[in-house]
């Protein structure tokens, strides 16, 4: 069976998520999963609540765990990033050095000087990796999760021949977000997204194969919806079309938002600072796992909506499905650039990943 790899493991609780997703499917018991991170006290938690996680519902799921990233890699199908360089120390610095000459972020991790600083510090360590790959595992899928999407995707394009594909959750994130607008089940809806990562639009929103936008403009009317996004409803208003990502993160990729403080309360309060949630946030859910490794508390089998391991269920069994990829724009949206990154649907079989063209963007969304 497949041999997959986690690269930043010790991001517990994202990788306890895809572990369980794994685990859910009885095709994927017999896989071996490697778990590689730099920390050592965080990849033994993950590495504990992976044996339990296994003893309980997988048995012959196998479980590696290194700190050599080459060990980890050496003959793997599947490779999946989950890396935050230089941790929430240099996160700060994305953050608070733009904040003293008055750049005021809210996520800091994809667009602006947060984003070119994580990219500039991101891409060389995603590079070795991919080189690696070449050399120990170069028929694997690179699966990367680490942040800013398009500038890290862009780079491993250029750079090596390693297939890859960028995975965010904003696409069905959003889509989940929209049905409970329209007050509909989400399994009821209907979507085709493209873009590029974290401002895609939903060029189509269908509730039972009719359009759904009338019943979006509708929910848009009522204080309590529209509180919620502003920014995004806004951006609607402006574009005709829902935009992939919150309306605190959303903020920075259109700053007219934040242009003046006045402006940025108005739109933009309550804050979703995202370094002071990450500093702070890990602690419940550490604690959540480690009562799950001694029993305290249940592991339940229940599927994430994150599309890693949907990919890895389709191409080891053949049954096909759809996500939203970061992928090289091979005419893929036909009014960007050609040979940048996009973020489109992706067909997924047995055969690997096939993204979908989607052609023009309309041309407000294009601009």
């Amino acid at each position: 069976m497949a041999k997959i790899v986690f690269i930043g493991a010790g991001s517990v609780v994202f990788a306890s998520r895809l572990l369980t997703d794994i685990v859910y499917h009885q095709e994927l018991r017999d896989s071996t999963v490697a778990l590689m991170d730099i920390d050592a006290e965080r990849l033994e938690l993950i590495t504990q609540f992976a044996h339990v996680l296994a003893s309980k519902y997988a048995p012959n799921l196998k479980i590696e765990s290194t700190l050599n990233r080459r060990e980890a890699l050496k003959d793997a199908d599947y490779v999946i990033i989950m890396i935050q360089v230089g941790g929430l120390e240099a996160f700060e610095y994305d953050i608070y050095i733009p904040l003293k000459y008055g750049v005021n972020q809210e996520v800091g991790d994809t667009i602006g000087p947060g984003g070119v600083f994580r990219g500039l510090r991101t891409i060389p360590v995603l590079l070795d990796i991919c080189y690696d790959m070449e050399d120990l595992c170069p028929d694997a899928l690179l699966i990367n999760y680490a942040n800013p999407m398009a500038i890290n995707c862009w780079a491993m394009n250029k750079a090596s021949k390693i297939k890859s594909v960028g995975l965010c959750h904003s696409v069905q994130g959003t889509a989940m977000q929209l049905a409970g607008y329209i007050n509909v089940p989400y399994e009821d809806v209907y979507y085709w997204v493209a873009g590029i990562n974290h401002q895609a639009f939903f060029l189509e929103f269908k509730y039972k194969g009719k359009d759904a936008y009338p019943l979006l403009w509708e929910a848009m009317k009522k204080k309590e919806i529209y509180e919620k996004d502003k920014v995004r409803f806004e951006m609607m208003k402006y574009l005709g079309y829902f935009i992939t990502e919150s309306s605190h993160h959303l903020s920075e990729y259109v700053p007219y938002f934040r242009t003046t403080e006045e402006r940025r309360k108005m739109y933009c309060e309550p804050r979703w600072f995202y370094l002071e949630i990450c500093k702070e946030a890990w602690k419940p859910h550490f604690e959540h796992i480690k009562k799950q490794i001694r029993g305290e508390v249940p592991i339940e089998l229940t599927r994430s909506h994150e599309y890693g391991v949907d990919i890895i269920y389709s191409m080891e069994t053949g049954k096909p499905c759809r996500i939203n990829g970061n992928v090289e724009n091979k005419w893929l949206i036909t009014n960007l650039p050609n040979g940048c990154c996009v973020e489109v649907p992706c067909l997924v079989d047995k055969g690997g990943i096939h993204p979908c063209h989607v052609g023009d963007l309309p041309p407000q969304c294009a601009a």
